[in-house]
């Protein structure tokens, strides 16, 4: 089956790909031909999901999912949430928005209590279906490992002694947010393929 993801993200359409399998070929919104950005005016990350796959379903009519994602960090009072990619501006890079966390919880005993939650909005014929995931766990106090991306290198998931950039793909796919979520999502597809 071949689906739209809306999203210029290498590393989500990667790890989509991984998640969803051979069964499934993913075409970014880029190489379906929608090159502006796709707005994400939303106050909530399913909002940003479901206005990101209408916005794609509207221009191309093919069905499609996107997905929006938040680190919550309870120190922080939720922050940076529905702003997790822009956190330290709107051109910031991941480690720009790792050092601004980092500098914000300066002090802050372990454990530094967080989540990250995903929702992946399907369009399928203009019907929306949304599915979650959510992954706890803690801040650690200084970056670790070198894979993953965003805030991964200081995110260590509950019952876990390394953070996702410390995990093979296979592992942080079994248990994060985003898998979790699109693993429901293929699921999901299966039964409508």
């Amino acid at each position: 089956m071949n689906i739209i993801f809306a999203t210029g993200n290498k590393h989500k359409l990667q790890e989509a790909q991984q998640i969803l399998g051979p069964e499934f070929t993913l075409r970014t919104s880029a190489e379906s031909g929608i090159t502006e950005d796709i707005p994400e005016t939303s106050h909530t990350l399913k909002g940003n999901a479901i206005q990101k796959a209408m916005y794609i379903w509207d221009r191309l009519h093919t069905n499609c999912f996107a997905d929006d994602t938040g680190l919550e960090i309870d120190a922080l009072n939720g922050a940076p949430g529905v702003y997790s990619a822009r956190y330290a501006g709107e051109k910031c890079s991941f480690q720009d928005n790792i050092v601004k966390v980092l500098k914000e919880l300066e002090g802050v005993p372990a454990p530094r209590t967080a989540r990250f939650r995903c929702v992946v909005a399907l369009v399928v014929d203009g019907q929306i279906t949304t599915f979650d995931g959510i992954v706890e766990g803690e801040i650690t106090l200084e970056p670790r490992g070198n894979g993953g991306f965003g805030y991964d290198p200081i995110f260590k998931p509950q019952g876990y002694d390394r953070c996702f950039s410390e995990l093979s793909a296979d592992e942080k796919n079994s248990i994060s947010h985003r898998g979790m979520a699109m693993k429901l999502l293929s699921e999901h597809l299966k039964t409508i393929k």
